[in-house]
């Protein structure tokens, strides 16, 4: 039986990229929009290209549900927007964030925003595994900075700045980067944290 990965619909956009990408590396795949049904999810993926306060409007109500649920050890992964939210707050926006990640989201201190395009990520993670390009596809203008730096787990440098761009506490994997966006090293990215996933089920 093949794992059933809940996607969050919070009002964001690229949410049929990353369905996509996930049923093509196997996964089955349930898009919700009702928050509340993420008490029954065994897996969870917050997707996004959006704004942070749009994003947390449809979390808040459930925020301790949620952080209960990903401190329990429920894979989960955070994908750009939905990795920033995954903070405790950010420079983009007033609403606070899940708190799953201590820290919060900062504007990238480049002459250059958004940061748009392919970019390298150096992180020994065994989600890299296998993953012998490591260019993977971004677009963002914030970045999130933990005040625990041992939740980084990659970084990337773009104008002569390093930020980290790869996270992971529990079982909950944020990345600033787009895996569905980012051929083949995003295809095996996903791979891995679906096998990831199943190895925990």
């Amino acid at each position: 039986m093949s794992l059933k990965v809940t996607i969050t619909d919070y009002g964001v956009g690229n949410l049929y990229s990353i369905r996509r990408s996930l049923e093509m590396c196997g996964a089955e795949v349930e898009v919700i929009t009702d928050m509340s049904k993420l008490e029954d999810a065994e897996c969870i993926v917050f997707p996004g290209v959006g704004a942070f306060n749009k994003s947390m409007e449809r979390l808040l109500p459930y925020r301790d549900m949620i952080r209960e649920k990903v401190s329990s050890g429920v894979p989960t992964l955070g994908i750009c927007i939905g990795m920033q939210i995954m903070f405790e707050g950010s420079d983009e926006g007033t609403s606070p964030g899940l708190g799953i990640y201590d820290g919060r989201v900062e504007k990238l201190p480049c002459r250059m925003v958004p940061h748009m395009g392919w970019n390298q990520v150096e992180s020994g993670d065994a989600l890299m595994d296998g993953v012998t390009d490591r260019n993977f596809y971004f677009v963002h203008s914030y970045y999130g900075n933990p005040s625990d730096d041992s939740i980084t787990v990659g970084t990337t440098e773009y104008e002569g700045v390093t930020f980290p761009s790869f996270f992971r506490r529990y079982n909950a994997y944020g990345t600033q980067f787009h895996p569905e966006k980012s051929s083949r090293s995003g295809r095996r990215f996903l791979e891995n944290f679906i096998s990831f996933a199943e190895g925990l089920a």
